[in-house]
């Protein structure tokens, strides 16, 4: 029993359902809506966006552990009480259920692949295996690499559902430009929101990053620059929504509740959590930021629940 809790901790279940909720939303308030207002169906039904959904929650979980088995050394150092491998799980049991993550991945994305007749979800899950395998190992510990690979691979969730359907489906082009649109908004909002949770994690994991020999922005431009560009990304995401106030209060339906929605739970938190970055100073302070931002990130994600309103 405590095995299974510490393996559960090691892979980090609430991060796995936030992704599961993300492409379920996604294609079912925006993607599905969007589709049906055009006069088409889904092309990727409920086996198929489970099997994509269930393939890249295991490449999550794999790459946590993967993840977590290299920095072995440095979470004894940042994180003591986070270290679950050889504290109750072996490196040979970390690495064996990281092989078989992987595995059951590629084979849910080939057999969805086939099915739907297009080898999105494929190329898409391969790439994130070697993605997070290559950040793991050389580029998490590099100058700016690691962060973007990371909010990359964070963001890829939704344009694989939007590339699957756009394969499957020989789209109309209005529908596929709206569909593009959206899918531009997510994706560029969780990269950004992504990018900055994993500069203040740098932040937070300086000391033993710098004892190992890390190259993170923080080490090589300094904590205060670091705040500065935090800044800079959160300054974008809350200038982009605070743009498209004007566009959300001219439509119809339930768009004004879409406008106060990202305003209160999007914007002004961003706003706050902007304040907050500059005075940030020790482990517990970036430790705080990176909570926020995820929570943030969470209030993003439940605004497609008002898409579909919009389209209808």
């Amino acid at each position: 029993m405590k095995t299974c809790v510490l393996f559960l901790k090691l892979i980090r279940w609430p991060n796995l359902i936030i992704i599961f909720l993300t492409q379920w939303l996604f294609q079912y308030c925006v993607i599905g809506p969007l589709l049906r207002g055009a006069g088409l169906e889904p092309q990727v039904g409920f086996p198929e966006f489970l099997m994509i959904s269930i393939a890249y929650m295991l490449v999550a979980a794999a790459g946590y552990i993967i993840n977590d088995y290299f920095d072995l050394s440095i979470d004894a150092v940042n994180k003591p009480d986070k270290v679950f491998i050889t504290r109750g799980i072996s490196r040979g049991g970390a690495l064996g259920a990281y092989g078989v993550m992987n595995t059951a991945a590629l084979v849910l994305a080939a057999f969805v692949s086939r099915s739907l007749q297009g080898w999105a979800p494929l190329f898409c899950i391969l790439g994130c295996v070697v993605l997070l395998f290559g950040y793991s190992a050389f580029f998490k510990k590099q100058f700016l690499i690691g962060n973007i690979l990371v909010a990359g691979i964070s963001a890829s969730a939704m344009p694989v559902l939007s590339i699957s359907e756009a394969g499957a489906n020989g789209l109309f082009p209005e529908t596929l430009r709206y569909i593009t649109l959206y899918t531009f908004i997510y994706t560029g909002f969780a990269f950004i929101i992504s990018f900055a949770r994993e500069l203040v994690k740098d932040l937070e994991d300086v000391e033993g990053d710098r004892q190992y020999g890390g190259r993170t922005m923080p080490i090589v431009l300094g904590a205060r620059t670091a705040h500065w560009i935090v800044a800079g990304s959160l300054s974008c995401v809350i200038g982009v929504i605070a743009a498209l106030q004007p566009f959300l209060w001219a439509r119809e339906g339930a768009t004004p509740m879409l406008s106060l929605y990202s305003i209160c739970l999007i914007l002004l938190p961003l706003a706050w959590i902007l304040r907050k970055v500059f005075g940030a100073r020790g482990g517990k302070d970036y430790h705080q930021l990176s909570t926020y931002i995820k929570l943030v990130m969470l209030t993003g994600i439940l605004s497609m629940l008002f898409i579909q309103f919009m389209i209808l």
